[in-house]
């Protein structure tokens, strides 16, 4: 009974009533500031990139805060892994190469949806009793909008999904790529929990500088080999290019999708993938050294852009011209990952590929401690997140020695059950976030001066 219900729950919150409302929050924040996000490309390229070179004295984390960077690092770190490798498999073998473009809608709506994500979280974030940063939706929610109910039940999902979805699956992912080298899943478990362990108990500080070591080497890592895949089949690019945008308009496809699939799993896995309207990446960019909200706007940009534009579109890339995808029809996912990097590297492919599943969730993983430890922490105060620690770990253990199916599934309804109140404050405060990205727009960037 309580399976059907969660069933039945989970099929509303990632169904395409629930779809079209992320579309449409994107589009209606997209259209208030005039589309920022694509004509405004060298202002927040500017802001972000061009400003982290120039300025990279202002790029350290401080006592009570972390850097610009150190932010979008974690917050990537939260939001890449197995939704931009198994996710965009699982999406093209579910609805065709057409779901990639509708991919790209996805993300290109989801880029102002997270733009006014963070710049809500830093006009409502608030200093807790430590002296460090606090903010996110359940802060914008409560502060701006003077709903606490509706803001401790963002934090009631938010913690709950944390041990879901950013815990046991990301532990069970790390444990079964483990099992690929030999490692059998109970001392993947030890290991894990330790390193996991040392790394949470640092708090953001040390999951920042985690991240700013890990994301950047990794994320190069698996894009150099995705690129390595494309060159060798760089004849097929065109081709692949042509078929992903004739099948996200046709009715029925030649290849059995047609628009209606395409539309559903490529929207749903670039939602999954870049997290833009569930709110969480605010919570870590709120704690930014940032006094600008316009200003941590744009790195909420960069965030979707590199998470699902830039990394979605190169895995994606990379499994269609290598021709696996249309001779194995029956292979998705790890499988199919694995045979697109096999046909170049060899079996070294499939292990390499292994490895990265297992980095990228343990970054996931990590960072998610986070998330979950400030709805623990906002509901049950400071004190509460040395417990909350210590309960994470514990599930680490248990995630990476069983099978999840169910907690799959529960995660999963959590998860988006977090939009929803977020979603609610994102259109009733969005007066507030699109004026600061209009006047961001007629100002000079920030390392000039005004």
């Amino acid at each position: 009974m309580f399976f059907e219900i969660n069933s039945a729950i989970s099929s509303f919150v990632w169904g395409p009533p629930m779809l079209a409302v992320f579309l449409g929050t994107g589009l209606f924040l997209s259209a208030k500031t005039g589309f920022f996000q694509i004509f405004g490309v060298r202002k927040w390229i500017d802001t972000t990139v061009v400003n982290a070179f120039k300025s990279r004295k202002k790029n350290k984390n401080t006592k009570n805060g972390v850097s610009q960077f150190g932010a979008l690092t974690s917050a990537l770190a939260a939001c890449l892994g197995t939704g931009n490798i198994v996710g965009v498999a699982t999406a093209i073998t579910s609805g065709g190469p057409g779901a990639v473009f509708w991919m790209w809608v996805s993300a290109v709506l989801g880029m102002m949806t997270c733009c006014c994500e963070n710049i809500l979280g830093i006009k409502y974030r608030v200093r807790n009793p430590s002296g460090r940063w606090a903010g996110g939706p359940m802060y914008y929610i409560e502060k701006g909008l003077g709903m606490k109910g509706l803001a401790g039940a963002y934090a009631v999902f938010l913690t709950l999904a944390s041990f879901g979805m950013g815990n046991m699956t990301q532990a069970n992912s790390v444990s079964q790529g483990m099992s690929g080298f030999g490692v059998p899943p109970v001392v993947s478990a030890v290991i894990l929990c330790f390193l996991a362990g040392v790394s949470v108990s640092g708090g953001l500080k040390r999951i920042s500088a985690i991240s700013e070591k890990l994301i950047p080497f990794l994320t190069a890592a698996f894009v150099a080999a995705c690129f390595a895949v494309i060159i060798s089949n760089s004849e097929k690019l065109l081709p692949c290019l042509n078929l992903i945008l004739k099948e996200a308009f046709t009715v029925k496809a030649v290849s059995g999708f047609g628009m209606a699939k395409a539309m559903r799993y490529g929207i749903s896995r670039g939602v999954f993938s870049n997290e833009a309207g569930l709110g969480s990446s605010a919570i870590i960019h709120a704690c930014a050294e940032c006094d600008n909200p316009a200003e941590q706007g744009m790195w909420g940009i960069l965030e979707v852009f590199i998470d699902t534009v830039f990394m979605c579109t190169v895995t994606a890339a990379a499994i269609l011209t290598s021709g696996i995808w249309g001779e194995g029809a029956s292979l998705n996912g790890v499988e199919l990952c694995s045979a697109v990097f096999e046909s170049v590297f060899g079996r070294a492919g499939g292990y390499f590929l292994n490895g990265c599943i297992c980095l990228f969730a343990f970054a996931t993983l990590v960072a998610w401690s986070y998330y979950g430890k400030s709805g623990a922490e906002y509901l049950f105060g400071e004190k509460s997140g040395k417990i909350y620690n210590v309960i994470y770990i514990a599930a680490i253990f248990v995630g990476a020695v069983t099978r999840l199916e169910s907690v799959w599934s529960i995660s999963d309804t959590f998860n988006g059950l977090m939009a929803i109140p977020n979603i609610f404050a994102l259109l009733l405060l969005s007066k507030e976030s699109t004026n600061e990205v209009n006047w961001m727009k007629k100002t000079l960037p920030f390392d000039k001066k005004l």
